[in-house]
């Protein structure tokens, strides 16, 4: 469950500080008659990304057992290269972001009424599709027949919306880098694990092999039924008897990854300092 509540919160959050970064730009500058067309934008953002949410898991049923597993283990990949790719890019640009959205609103402002629709349905849609994709591949590697992983996310994505207003009224200042440099190093983590689950998947659908040959089996000491084996397949996507493609998969995407984000950027490096930056809305 803690595992969809990052998810939620850590992909929620940044929907959330480009919708109050747009916003609050709108109303310093006293363009209070463009904010229509932003919250139409984002408002179809949102209906693409749950109707998007919706047609994975409701068409995923329809298919055939192996179908289902072929296409779980595809898009768990997918989704775990997309969250890849985002936790980089805002490492890399989370100090330029407002000023970079500023830009692109002060052109859709030349344009009219159908570029502002667009901007904002841009910069929303793009973290709403990724977030509906790589929850509902997590909630796919974690369900435990219950509904605790919706939750997860459900609160997480609650959490994002309380935090964005807080932003937005002036009311929270927290240190943005750090924030997405800790959430974003625990996502790798998280997402390790949906890949490894990713490629089970492909193994149960026979598009891989080893399916049965096992790197441990420590089921007798973490029965996957107990409170503490639930906790670590809620946390981590934890598996007491993974095949050796999973052990391998994980350990090949979790160590590099990771030592890779948590390194010092290039202009760190250049000014011997990680100083943090305080981006404020």
């Amino acid at each position: 469950m803690f595992s969809n509540y990052l998810i939620g919160l850590r992909e929620g959050l940044e929907a959330s500080l480009v919708v109050c970064i747009l916003i609050a730009y709108l109303v310093k500058t006293d363009r209070r008659d463009a904010l229509k067309p932003i919250w139409i934008g984002i408002g179809i953002a949102v209906a693409l990304a749950l109707g998007f949410g919706c047609a994975l898991e409701f068409g995923s049923q329809e298919l055939t057992f192996q179908a289902q597993e072929a296409l779980g283990g595809s898009l768990s990949i997918l989704a775990v290269c997309l969250v890849t790719w985002m936790v980089f890019w805002m490492r890399r640009t989370a100090r330029h972001l407002k000023s970079e959205l500023h830009g692109r609103l002060d052109a859709a402002l030349a344009m009219g009424t159908g570029a502002l629709v667009a901007t904002a349905f841009l910069a929303v849609g793009r973290e709403g599709l990724e977030t509906a994709l790589f929850v509902w591949a997590s909630v796919h590697a974690a369900s435990d027949g219950t509904p605790r992983p919706l939750v997860g996310v459900a609160l997480g994505l609650l959490t994002a919306i309380l935090l964005g207003w807080l932003f937005y009224r002036g009311a929270l200042r927290i240190n943005l880098a750090k924030f997405f440099t800790w959430t974003g190093g625990m996502l790798v983590v998280v997402a390790a694990g949906v890949l490894a689950y990713g490629f089970h998947d492909l193994q149960e659908a026979d598009f891989l092999p080893g399916l049965t040959d096992r790197a441990f089996d420590i089921s007798g000491t973490i029965p996957p039924d107990s409170w503490y084996g639930t906790l670590l397949k809620g946390v981590f996507n934890f598996q007491p008897d993974p095949t050796v493609l999973q052990v391998t998969v994980w350990l090949l995407y979790l160590i590099p990854t990771l030592a890779l984000f948590l390194a010092p950027s290039g202009t760190a490096r250049r000014q011997g300092t990680t100083a943090p930056v305080r981006d404020k809305v």
